[in-house]
Protein backbone atom coordinates (compact mmCIF):
# COMPACT_ATOMS: atom_id res chain seq x y z
CA UNK A 1 0.00 0.00 0.00
CA UNK A 2 1.59 3.48 -0.75
CA UNK A 3 1.10 6.58 1.11
CA UNK A 4 0.13 9.69 -0.21
CA UNK A 5 2.34 12.58 0.68
CA UNK A 6 0.10 15.88 0.59
CA UNK A 7 0.96 18.90 -0.95
CA UNK A 8 0.79 20.75 2.76
CA UNK A 9 3.09 18.29 4.20
CA UNK A 10 5.65 18.77 1.45
CA UNK A 11 5.09 22.56 1.64
CA UNK A 12 5.79 21.85 5.51
CA UNK A 13 9.29 20.49 4.85
CA UNK A 14 10.68 22.76 2.70
CA UNK A 15 10.11 26.01 5.37
CA UNK A 16 11.41 23.75 7.79
CA UNK A 17 15.00 23.54 6.40
CA UNK A 18 17.63 26.25 8.11
CA UNK A 19 20.05 28.65 6.17
CA UNK A 20 23.11 28.06 6.92
CA UNK A 21 24.42 30.51 8.65
CA UNK A 22 27.40 32.93 7.61
CA UNK A 23 31.17 31.28 8.50
CA UNK A 24 30.33 27.99 8.32
CA UNK A 25 30.05 26.95 4.30
CA UNK A 26 33.42 26.96 2.92
CA UNK A 27 33.81 28.64 -0.68
CA UNK A 28 34.46 26.99 -4.09
CA UNK A 29 37.83 28.90 -4.19
CA UNK A 30 40.12 30.09 -1.18
CA UNK A 31 43.57 32.23 -1.54
CA UNK A 32 45.51 30.89 1.44
CA UNK A 33 49.38 31.74 1.91
CA UNK A 34 49.45 28.15 0.77
CA UNK A 35 48.34 29.63 -2.80
CA UNK A 36 44.51 28.47 -3.73
CA UNK A 37 42.65 26.08 -2.38
CA UNK A 38 39.92 24.44 -4.25
CA UNK A 39 36.40 22.62 -2.89
CA UNK A 40 33.21 21.50 -4.90
CA UNK A 41 30.24 21.96 -2.66
CA UNK A 42 32.64 22.07 0.73
CA UNK A 43 34.44 18.89 -0.80
CA UNK A 44 38.55 19.09 -1.66
CA UNK A 45 39.53 18.50 -5.22
CA UNK A 46 42.87 16.20 -4.97
CA UNK A 47 45.85 18.91 -5.48
CA UNK A 48 43.94 20.60 -2.45
CA UNK A 49 44.32 17.36 -0.34
CA UNK A 50 47.50 16.99 -1.32
CA UNK A 51 48.75 20.79 -0.52
CA UNK A 52 46.86 20.87 2.73
CA UNK A 53 48.52 16.97 4.15
CA UNK A 54 51.61 18.38 3.63
CA UNK A 55 51.30 21.78 5.35
CA UNK A 56 49.56 19.90 8.02
CA UNK A 57 52.84 17.44 8.16
CA UNK A 58 55.14 20.45 7.87
CA UNK A 59 53.51 22.64 10.64
CA UNK A 60 53.18 19.44 12.96
CA UNK A 61 56.54 18.40 12.40
CA UNK A 62 57.68 22.29 13.34
CA UNK A 63 56.01 21.96 16.20
CA UNK A 64 57.18 18.56 16.89
CA UNK A 65 60.91 20.29 16.99
CA UNK A 66 60.24 22.83 19.22
CA UNK A 67 59.06 20.55 21.79
CA UNK A 68 61.48 17.78 21.51
CA UNK A 69 64.73 20.21 21.64
CA UNK A 70 65.09 19.01 25.16
CA UNK A 71 64.96 15.70 24.31
CA UNK A 72 67.50 16.11 21.18
CA UNK A 73 69.78 18.21 23.82
CA UNK A 74 69.96 15.38 26.15
CA UNK A 75 70.37 12.62 23.67
CA UNK A 76 73.26 14.74 21.93
CA UNK A 77 74.44 14.51 25.84
CA UNK A 78 74.32 10.36 26.15
CA UNK A 79 75.97 10.39 22.60
CA UNK A 80 79.25 12.54 23.56
CA UNK A 81 79.45 10.86 27.40
CA UNK A 82 79.17 7.78 26.46
CA UNK A 83 82.05 7.69 23.94
CA UNK A 84 84.22 7.76 27.17
CA UNK A 85 82.62 4.81 28.60
CA UNK A 86 79.37 2.64 29.39
CA UNK A 87 76.42 4.70 31.20
CA UNK A 88 76.78 4.29 34.86
CA UNK A 89 80.36 3.43 35.86
CA UNK A 90 81.64 6.74 33.57
CA UNK A 91 82.58 10.23 34.61
CA UNK A 92 84.37 12.48 32.39
CA UNK A 93 85.35 15.63 34.60
CA UNK A 94 87.01 19.09 33.18
CA UNK A 95 89.88 18.93 36.04
CA UNK A 96 91.31 21.72 34.69
CA UNK A 97 88.10 23.85 34.06
CA UNK A 98 86.15 23.82 30.27
CA UNK A 99 88.16 25.32 27.67
CA UNK A 100 86.43 26.68 24.95
CA UNK A 101 87.54 23.61 22.53
CA UNK A 102 84.84 21.86 24.00
CA UNK A 103 81.49 22.60 21.93
CA UNK A 104 79.25 22.70 24.63
CA UNK A 105 75.64 25.23 25.46
CA UNK A 106 77.28 28.17 27.88
CA UNK A 107 79.80 26.44 30.17
CA UNK A 108 81.21 28.67 32.88
CA UNK A 109 84.97 29.11 33.00
CA UNK A 110 84.77 29.54 37.18
CA UNK A 111 84.02 25.50 38.41
CA UNK A 112 85.01 21.91 37.29
CA UNK A 113 82.28 19.92 35.82
CA UNK A 114 81.88 16.14 36.53
CA UNK A 115 79.23 14.63 34.52
CA UNK A 116 77.98 10.90 33.98
CA UNK A 117 75.25 9.28 32.29
CA UNK A 118 72.65 6.75 34.30
CA UNK A 119 70.59 4.19 32.74
CA UNK A 120 68.59 2.47 34.71
CA UNK A 121 66.00 -0.08 32.34
CA UNK A 122 67.98 -2.89 34.71
CA UNK A 123 66.96 -1.73 38.00
CA UNK A 124 67.18 0.99 40.66
CA UNK A 125 70.49 2.88 40.83
CA UNK A 126 72.59 3.95 44.39
CA UNK A 127 74.84 7.44 43.52
CA UNK A 128 76.93 8.17 45.96
CA UNK A 129 77.84 12.05 46.46
CA UNK A 130 80.60 13.69 47.61
CA UNK A 131 80.25 16.71 49.69
CA UNK A 132 80.34 20.13 48.86
CA UNK A 133 78.90 19.80 45.26
CA UNK A 134 75.88 21.59 43.37
CA UNK A 135 74.11 19.63 41.09
CA UNK A 136 71.16 18.09 39.96
CA UNK A 137 69.76 15.04 38.04
CA UNK A 138 67.86 15.45 34.37
CA UNK A 139 66.14 13.01 32.73
CA UNK A 140 66.06 11.63 29.38
CA UNK A 141 63.29 14.51 28.57
CA UNK A 142 65.31 16.84 30.31
CA UNK A 143 62.88 16.79 33.33
CA UNK A 144 64.36 17.58 36.54
CA UNK A 145 64.33 15.08 38.95
CA UNK A 146 66.26 16.15 42.11
CA UNK A 147 69.13 18.30 43.30
CA UNK A 148 72.49 17.20 45.29
CA UNK A 149 74.92 18.72 46.92
CA UNK A 150 74.13 22.40 48.54
CA UNK A 151 70.51 22.40 46.88
CA UNK A 152 69.87 19.48 47.59
CA UNK A 153 68.65 17.09 50.22
CA UNK A 154 72.19 16.18 51.74
CA UNK A 155 72.80 19.76 52.09
CA UNK A 156 76.32 19.67 50.67
CA UNK A 157 77.08 17.41 53.49
CA UNK A 158 77.56 14.34 50.44
CA UNK A 159 75.24 11.44 50.55
CA UNK A 160 74.03 8.14 48.77
CA UNK A 161 70.74 8.98 46.27
CA UNK A 162 68.73 5.60 45.27
CA UNK A 163 67.21 6.42 41.98
CA UNK A 164 64.04 4.63 41.27
CA UNK A 165 63.12 3.44 37.72
CA UNK A 166 59.79 3.98 36.85
CA UNK A 167 56.61 1.98 37.56
CA UNK A 168 59.25 0.43 40.64
CA UNK A 169 57.54 -1.48 42.76
CA UNK A 170 60.03 -3.25 44.53
CA UNK A 171 61.20 -2.76 48.30
CA UNK A 172 63.21 0.34 49.30
CA UNK A 173 65.90 0.08 51.82
CA UNK A 174 66.47 2.64 54.62
CA UNK A 175 69.43 4.92 54.26
CA UNK A 176 69.19 6.39 51.24
CA UNK A 177 67.93 10.01 50.07
CA UNK A 178 65.68 8.25 47.48
CA UNK A 179 64.16 10.16 44.27
CA UNK A 180 61.50 8.84 41.45
CA UNK A 181 62.47 9.06 38.33
CA UNK A 182 60.04 9.65 35.87
CA UNK A 183 62.12 8.17 32.74
CA UNK A 184 64.67 5.12 32.39
CA UNK A 185 67.54 7.23 31.50
CA UNK A 186 69.37 10.30 32.97
CA UNK A 187 71.84 12.72 33.57
CA UNK A 188 73.69 13.50 36.35
CA UNK A 189 75.35 17.07 37.06
CA UNK A 190 77.90 18.42 39.83
CA UNK A 191 79.94 21.52 39.63
CA UNK A 192 83.13 21.36 42.40
CA UNK A 193 84.31 23.92 43.53
CA UNK A 194 88.15 26.15 44.25
CA UNK A 195 89.38 26.22 47.37
CA UNK A 196 90.76 29.92 48.78
CA UNK A 197 93.63 29.28 47.03
CA UNK A 198 92.20 28.96 43.64
CA UNK A 199 93.28 25.09 43.32
CA UNK A 200 90.65 22.93 42.12
CA UNK A 201 92.69 19.64 42.83
CA UNK A 202 91.10 18.60 46.22
CA UNK A 203 87.74 18.71 45.01
CA UNK A 204 88.07 16.76 41.92
CA UNK A 205 90.78 14.20 44.05
CA UNK A 206 87.59 13.85 46.92
CA UNK A 207 85.24 13.64 44.10
CA UNK A 208 87.45 10.70 42.40
CA UNK A 209 87.28 9.26 45.81
CA UNK A 210 84.15 9.38 46.82
CA UNK A 211 81.76 8.89 44.14
CA UNK A 212 80.49 5.50 43.34
CA UNK A 213 77.47 4.67 40.87
CA UNK A 214 76.49 0.96 41.24
CA UNK A 215 73.07 -0.68 40.83
CA UNK A 216 71.05 -1.38 43.84
CA UNK A 217 71.50 -5.45 43.52
CA UNK A 218 75.21 -4.85 43.81
CA UNK A 219 75.22 -3.20 47.13
CA UNK A 220 78.07 -5.18 48.30
CA UNK A 221 80.52 -5.13 45.19
CA UNK A 222 80.02 -2.07 43.58
CA UNK A 223 81.94 -1.89 40.01
CA UNK A 224 84.74 0.23 39.62
CA UNK A 225 84.35 3.27 38.69
CA UNK A 226 86.80 5.11 35.81
CA UNK A 227 87.39 8.98 35.60
CA UNK A 228 88.36 10.65 32.32
CA UNK A 229 90.25 14.25 32.66
CA UNK A 230 88.74 15.66 29.51
CA UNK A 231 89.45 19.13 30.09
CA UNK A 232 92.42 18.72 26.97
CA UNK A 233 89.95 16.86 24.92
CA UNK A 234 87.91 18.42 21.89
CA UNK A 235 84.23 17.43 23.14
CA UNK A 236 80.52 18.46 21.42
CA UNK A 237 77.37 17.91 23.47
CA UNK A 238 75.70 20.46 20.96
CA UNK A 239 72.57 18.29 19.24
CA UNK A 240 72.11 19.40 15.38
CA UNK A 241 69.91 21.26 13.81
CA UNK A 242 69.66 19.25 10.41
CA UNK A 243 67.65 16.60 9.69
CA UNK A 244 70.00 14.85 11.71
CA UNK A 245 67.43 15.98 14.82
CA UNK A 246 65.06 13.77 13.63
CA UNK A 247 67.26 10.72 14.07
CA UNK A 248 68.89 11.77 17.44
CA UNK A 249 65.42 11.84 18.79
CA UNK A 250 64.49 8.90 17.89
CA UNK A 251 66.95 7.31 20.16
CA UNK A 252 64.90 8.85 22.88
CA UNK A 253 61.88 7.41 21.69
CA UNK A 254 62.98 4.29 21.24
CA UNK A 255 64.59 4.21 24.56
CA UNK A 256 61.95 5.37 26.72
CA UNK A 257 58.11 3.76 27.01
CA UNK A 258 55.29 6.04 25.97
CA UNK A 259 54.25 6.28 29.62
CA UNK A 260 57.30 7.80 30.21
CA UNK A 261 57.02 10.94 28.03
CA UNK A 262 54.12 13.69 27.27
CA UNK A 263 51.23 12.77 25.31
CA UNK A 264 51.33 16.34 23.69
CA UNK A 265 54.56 15.86 22.80
CA UNK A 266 54.30 11.50 21.78
CA UNK A 267 51.12 13.00 19.48
CA UNK A 268 53.20 15.15 17.86
CA UNK A 269 55.80 13.01 17.17
CA UNK A 270 53.59 9.81 15.89
CA UNK A 271 52.06 12.04 13.71
CA UNK A 272 55.24 12.42 11.63
CA UNK A 273 55.60 8.59 12.05
CA UNK A 274 57.99 8.50 15.07
CA UNK A 275 56.57 5.89 17.72
CA UNK A 276 57.98 3.55 20.69
CA UNK A 277 58.76 0.06 19.29
CA UNK A 278 58.36 0.57 15.58
CA UNK A 279 60.75 1.54 13.01
CA UNK A 280 61.07 5.51 11.98
CA UNK A 281 61.72 5.67 7.99
CA UNK A 282 59.67 8.28 6.26
CA UNK A 283 59.15 8.16 2.80
CA UNK A 284 60.98 11.12 0.08
CA UNK A 285 58.05 12.79 0.63
CA UNK A 286 57.80 12.89 4.57
CA UNK A 287 61.64 12.82 4.79
CA UNK A 288 61.58 16.24 2.81
CA UNK A 289 59.42 17.93 4.48
CA UNK A 290 61.21 17.39 7.97
CA UNK A 291 64.63 18.10 6.56
CA UNK A 292 62.68 21.79 6.01
CA UNK A 293 60.63 21.67 9.10
CA UNK A 294 64.18 21.12 10.99
CA UNK A 295 65.65 24.32 9.25
CA UNK A 296 62.29 26.48 9.82
CA UNK A 297 62.68 24.77 13.62
CA UNK A 298 66.52 25.68 14.35
CA UNK A 299 65.31 29.41 13.01
CA UNK A 300 62.63 29.39 15.07
CA UNK A 301 64.60 28.83 18.30
CA UNK A 302 67.23 30.88 17.14
CA UNK A 303 64.12 34.06 16.63
CA UNK A 304 62.72 32.83 19.90
CA UNK A 305 66.19 33.02 21.90
CA UNK A 306 67.81 35.58 20.33
CA UNK A 307 64.70 38.01 20.02
CA UNK A 308 62.37 37.07 22.74
CA UNK A 309 59.16 39.25 23.12
CA UNK A 310 58.11 38.44 26.17
CA UNK A 311 58.51 41.85 28.23
CA UNK A 312 58.12 40.47 31.40
CA UNK A 313 61.20 38.51 30.56
CA UNK A 314 63.47 41.26 30.76
CA UNK A 315 65.17 42.79 34.45
CA UNK A 316 64.58 46.10 33.38
CA UNK A 317 62.53 48.61 31.05
CA UNK A 318 64.26 49.55 28.18
CA UNK A 319 67.30 46.59 28.77
CA UNK A 320 68.65 44.12 26.78
CA UNK A 321 69.55 42.01 29.95
CA UNK A 322 67.00 39.04 30.81
CA UNK A 323 66.49 36.14 32.59
CA UNK A 324 66.42 32.50 30.92
CA UNK A 325 64.13 31.21 33.47
CA UNK A 326 60.54 32.79 32.36
CA UNK A 327 57.93 30.94 34.18
CA UNK A 328 60.83 29.38 36.47
CA UNK A 329 62.28 25.92 35.78
CA UNK A 330 59.14 24.67 34.83
CA UNK A 331 58.44 27.49 32.17
CA UNK A 332 54.76 27.81 33.54
CA UNK A 333 52.59 30.12 34.32
CA UNK A 334 49.33 30.02 36.67
CA UNK A 335 49.29 26.24 34.87
CA UNK A 336 50.50 26.98 31.62
CA UNK A 337 53.10 26.07 29.71
CA UNK A 338 54.64 28.78 28.40
CA UNK A 339 55.93 26.97 24.81
CA UNK A 340 58.24 29.92 23.57
CA UNK A 341 60.27 29.93 27.02
CA UNK A 342 60.89 26.26 27.33
CA UNK A 343 62.04 26.42 23.97
CA UNK A 344 64.74 29.02 23.98
CA UNK A 345 65.85 27.68 27.05
CA UNK A 346 66.80 24.33 25.71
CA UNK A 347 68.15 25.40 22.74
CA UNK A 348 70.52 27.79 24.55
CA UNK A 349 71.47 25.93 27.97
CA UNK A 350 72.04 23.11 29.75
CA UNK A 351 70.86 21.50 32.97
CA UNK A 352 67.81 22.27 34.89
CA UNK A 353 66.86 23.02 38.67
CA UNK A 354 64.42 25.16 40.89
CA UNK A 355 67.82 26.39 42.60
CA UNK A 356 68.94 27.56 38.73
CA UNK A 357 66.20 30.75 39.38
CA UNK A 358 65.12 30.03 43.07
CA UNK A 359 65.46 33.54 45.02
CA UNK A 360 68.30 32.76 47.64
CA UNK A 361 70.11 35.64 49.02
CA UNK A 362 74.00 35.13 49.42
CA UNK A 363 73.32 31.19 47.89
CA UNK A 364 72.74 29.61 44.62
CA UNK A 365 73.34 32.15 41.67
CA UNK A 366 71.80 34.02 39.12
CA UNK A 367 72.34 34.41 35.64
CA UNK A 368 71.51 37.71 33.19
CA UNK A 369 71.69 37.49 29.51
CA UNK A 370 72.11 39.63 26.76
CA UNK A 371 72.10 39.29 22.69
CA UNK A 372 71.89 43.01 21.70
CA UNK A 373 73.60 46.20 22.54
CA UNK A 374 71.92 48.99 24.63
CA UNK A 375 70.70 50.33 21.19
CA UNK A 376 68.89 46.55 20.23
CA UNK A 377 71.38 46.31 17.86
CA UNK A 378 73.10 42.37 17.74
CA UNK A 379 76.68 42.15 19.19
CA UNK A 380 79.20 41.90 16.12
CA UNK A 381 82.21 41.13 16.70
CA UNK A 382 84.05 43.48 14.51
CA UNK A 383 83.15 46.21 17.01
CA UNK A 384 84.16 47.55 20.65
CA UNK A 385 81.70 47.67 23.45
CA UNK A 386 81.85 48.71 26.84
CA UNK A 387 80.17 46.92 29.76
CA UNK A 388 80.12 49.55 33.08
CA UNK A 389 79.38 47.77 36.28
CA UNK A 390 78.34 50.28 39.45
CA UNK A 391 80.29 49.85 42.48
CA UNK A 392 79.52 46.84 45.35
CA UNK A 393 78.44 44.19 42.77
CA UNK A 394 75.97 42.48 45.18
CA UNK A 395 77.68 39.00 45.41
CA UNK A 396 78.50 37.14 48.45
CA UNK A 397 81.01 35.03 46.25
CA UNK A 398 82.01 36.54 43.20
CA UNK A 399 80.54 36.94 39.29
CA UNK A 400 81.44 36.53 35.85
CA UNK A 401 80.35 37.53 32.31
CA UNK A 402 81.39 35.16 29.71
CA UNK A 403 81.22 35.82 25.57
CA UNK A 404 79.70 32.97 23.83
CA UNK A 405 79.85 32.11 19.96
CA UNK A 406 76.16 33.03 18.62
CA UNK A 407 76.16 29.65 16.54
CA UNK A 408 76.86 27.12 18.81
CA UNK A 409 75.96 28.66 21.97
CA UNK A 410 79.62 27.83 22.71
CA UNK A 411 82.41 29.44 23.84
CA UNK A 412 83.71 31.98 21.36
CA UNK A 413 87.30 30.91 20.85
CA UNK A 414 89.80 33.41 20.48
CA UNK A 415 93.41 33.89 21.47
CA UNK A 416 92.35 34.21 24.64
CA UNK A 417 92.08 31.35 27.08
CA UNK A 418 88.74 31.85 28.12
CA UNK A 419 86.48 34.56 26.58
CA UNK A 420 85.54 35.83 30.33
CA UNK A 421 86.28 38.31 32.80
CA UNK A 422 85.50 37.25 36.63
CA UNK A 423 85.68 39.59 40.18
CA UNK A 424 88.30 36.59 41.09
CA UNK A 425 90.87 36.85 37.76
CA UNK A 426 94.31 37.45 39.04
CA UNK A 427 94.36 40.42 36.42
CA UNK A 428 91.02 41.87 37.35
CA UNK A 429 90.76 45.94 38.07
CA UNK A 430 88.17 47.99 39.73
CA UNK A 431 88.16 51.46 39.15
CA UNK A 432 88.89 53.93 41.57
CA UNK A 433 85.67 54.91 42.70
CA UNK A 434 85.10 51.11 43.28
CA UNK A 435 83.02 50.90 39.36
CA UNK A 436 83.89 48.16 36.49
CA UNK A 437 84.56 48.68 33.11
CA UNK A 438 84.60 45.43 30.88
CA UNK A 439 85.53 46.22 26.83
CA UNK A 440 84.44 43.56 24.07
CA UNK A 441 86.06 43.86 20.73
CA UNK A 442 88.70 42.25 18.40
CA UNK A 443 91.47 44.55 19.88
CA UNK A 444 92.10 45.55 23.35
CA UNK A 445 91.59 49.02 23.81
CA UNK A 446 94.23 51.08 25.10
CA UNK A 447 93.88 51.43 28.60
CA UNK A 448 91.68 48.54 29.27
CA UNK A 449 92.25 46.93 32.49
CA UNK A 450 89.23 43.80 31.68
CA UNK A 451 88.64 42.78 28.36
CA UNK A 452 87.01 39.72 26.31
CA UNK A 453 87.97 39.51 22.85
CA UNK A 454 85.87 38.99 20.09
CA UNK A 455 86.23 37.78 16.56
CA UNK A 456 85.07 40.02 13.75
CA UNK A 457 82.24 38.88 11.74
CA UNK A 458 81.22 37.08 14.50
CA UNK A 459 78.10 37.14 16.45
CA UNK A 460 78.61 36.92 20.36
CA UNK A 461 76.42 37.06 23.09
CA UNK A 462 76.99 37.44 26.97
CA UNK A 463 75.83 36.20 30.16
CA UNK A 464 76.56 37.82 33.47
CA UNK A 465 76.73 35.72 36.77
CA UNK A 466 75.98 36.38 40.25
CA UNK A 467 77.07 33.32 42.26
CA UNK A 468 75.48 34.16 46.20
CA UNK A 469 73.52 37.02 45.15
CA UNK A 470 72.43 39.47 47.46
CA UNK A 471 69.35 41.36 47.84
CA UNK A 472 69.98 44.37 46.04
CA UNK A 473 70.36 42.16 42.98
CA UNK A 474 66.69 41.10 43.24
CA UNK A 475 65.12 44.24 44.45
CA UNK A 476 66.90 46.34 41.83
CA UNK A 477 68.39 48.71 43.77
CA UNK A 478 71.36 47.82 42.21
CA UNK A 479 71.20 47.97 38.55
CA UNK A 480 73.66 45.57 35.60
CA UNK A 481 74.49 48.46 32.77
CA UNK A 482 73.89 48.11 29.38
CA UNK A 483 76.59 46.91 26.94
CA UNK A 484 77.06 50.02 24.91
CA UNK A 485 79.15 50.46 21.45
CA UNK A 486 82.27 52.73 21.61
CA UNK A 487 84.36 54.16 19.40
CA UNK A 488 87.82 53.77 19.22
Amino acid sequence: MKMKINSMQTEQTKKTVTKIPDGIAIPDKVETRLGTLNFKDGFPDDATVEKLYDNLDFQRAVQAYLLAIPAVNQAAMRKALLQWGPANTTMPIWEDLVFPRTIGLTFNTSTTYCWMWLDLHNGPLVAEVPPGVLGAFNDHWYRWVVDVGMTGPDKGQGGKYLILPPKYEGNIPEGYIVAQAQAYEMFLAWRTFPDKTGNLKPAVDLTKKVTKVYSLSQINNPPTMKFVNISPEPFVTVGPGDYQFWELLNTVVQSEPPFTGDPVTLGMLKSIGMEYGKPFAPDERMKKILTEAALVGDATARTLTYCMRDKEAYFYEGSAWRTAFLGGYKFEQDGIRLLNSASQYYFYATGVTPAMESKMVGEGSQYALAFVDSKGKPLDGSRTYKLHLPANVPVKNFWSVIAYDNQARSFLQTDQTWPSVTSKDKDFKLNEDGTVDVYFGPKRPEGAKNYIQTIPNKGWNAIFRLYSPLEPWFDKTWRLGEIEEVKL
